[in-house]
């Protein structure tokens, strides 16, 4: 089987594939054009920040798995992975710390002005008492903007400093330390820091506009690690300009693909605005916990078939009915159960066929999208290699 690692993994996880006997392409250099003919004749793509688009999807023969090696999913053409039958898995969790170190670290440089110091320096230019200001961190009030892994991992560090956390979800918040807050209007005034750790969904696209900068304190530090399309940046430059908002972001719209060359953004020279290279996760730690997971996902599914983090996996189907058949567990027995329910042309939507230790009775669970009718469940009893059946609505 053929496996194509589209974007930089460390080497020692390259010779683990090797070592299972399957044959690895590593080509860090592809971008998303690259793909298209890259990926035609693989079974498996490992990417990280690469984008996987629809032709290159639809181009693939033999693809069969997609793993994300980080922790969203939305470089990858889910809707494409979905008319192909292609799994898609990611390694939700594993650079949780390395993004929340980050996250840390640029707060810390807005309430110190790290860059700026740096860059007058490297200038020959000498300002002490201006960069001698600084509010410092302890007794602040942050407010977490999602509250998942990495919100957890910020949340645990913003306490060692002494701040005051709060936190906002999607869910209602549990754990020591924290303090949840259901509604903006009433969090953002307070938070001298705002640091945002959320998915990019159509949601919590443009979260960020002008009303929700109209709820933020002036002078307040806003950070960004997560999904550039959160803040709608021609809002954010306003509340820079006119509220003396500081910011500093890991992710901007329009970001390059390419590792090195030129950038250009509407960012730019805007004072106030600290911008990093989308490194969040890009720790030695973080990138070896990650490549470690997407092995995994990679030869357990070789080996059992199972898919870990599978994330387009349909959550609900449109399943109204369900049978389940204890039955012996001999060849031919579930084809002639699946046989009578083809002739009234009824559609299985999950099915699950389970093994009783000792090999000679298994239960078969069935979620079917019609009812089967009385005659037909007549011929399922009557099988003799048929125990039981239960036959209900869901």
């Amino acid at each position: 089987m053929k496996v194509l690692i589209a974007d930089k993994f460390p080497d020692k996880y390259v010779e683990k594939l090797k070592e299972h006997e399957l044959d690895v392409i590593y080509d860090p250099s592809l971008g998303e054009n690259d793909l298209v003919n890259a990926a035609e004749d693989v079974d498996m793509l490992v990417v990280r920040s690469t984008k996987v688009n629809e032709q290159a999807i639809l181009n693939a023969k033999k693809l069969n798995l997609i793993v994300r090696a980080g922790a969203g999913v939305n470089n990858i053409n889910i809707a494409a992975a979905n008319k192909k039958g292609i799994y898609v898995a990611n390694c939700p969790g594993m650079n949780s710390i390395a993004v929340a170190e980050l996250a840390i670290g640029l707060m810390i440089s807005l309430d110190r002005k790290i860059p700026d110091n740096v860059i007058d320096f490297r200038n020959g230019v000498w300002n002490k008492a201006g960069y001698s200001k600084a509010e410092g961190l302890h007794g602040k009030t942050v407010a977490i903007i999602g509250y998942g892994n990495i919100g957890k991992e910020f949340a645990k560090r913003a306490i060692s400093f002494g701040m005051n956390v709060y936190v906002k979800d999607i869910t209602r918040i549990e754990g020591y330390g924290v303090k949840d807050f259901s509604e903006f209007d009433k969090m953002l005034p307070i938070a001298d820091v705002v640091s945002i750790h959320l998915p990019a969904t159509s949601q919590t696209k443009h979260l960020f506009d002008d009303k929700m900068f109209s709820y933020m304190k002036e002078g307040a530090y806003l950070i960004n690690t997560s999904r550039a399309d959160i803040i709608d940046e021609d809002a954010l430059i306003r509340a820079v300009k006119e509220k003396k908002i500081r910011v500093a972001l890991d992710v901007f719209s329009e970001e390059p693909e390419g590792k090195k060359g030129e950038v250009k953004s509407k960012l730019q020279g805007v004072d106030g605005i600290y911008i990093t290279h989308h490194i969040g996760a890009s720790t030695e730690q973080a990138q070896n916990a990650v490549a470690e997971e997407t092995v995994r996902i990679i030869l357990d599914y070789i080996e059992s078939g199972v898919i870990a983090h599978w994330v387009n996996k349909a959550k609900k189907t449109d399943s109204h009915y369900q049978l389940v058949v204890k039955h012996y567990d001999k060849p031919g027995v579930l084809a002639s159960v699946l046989d009578v329910i083809k002739q009234d042309d009824i559609n299985i939507e999950e099915v699950e066929n389970t093994i009783f230790d000792g090999g000679l009775v298994a239960t078969c669970t069935m979620k079917l999208k019609q009812p089967c009718k009385d005659e037909m469940l007549n011929l399922i009893k009557n099988n003799p290699n048929v125990i039981t059946i239960s036959h209900v609505g869901l």
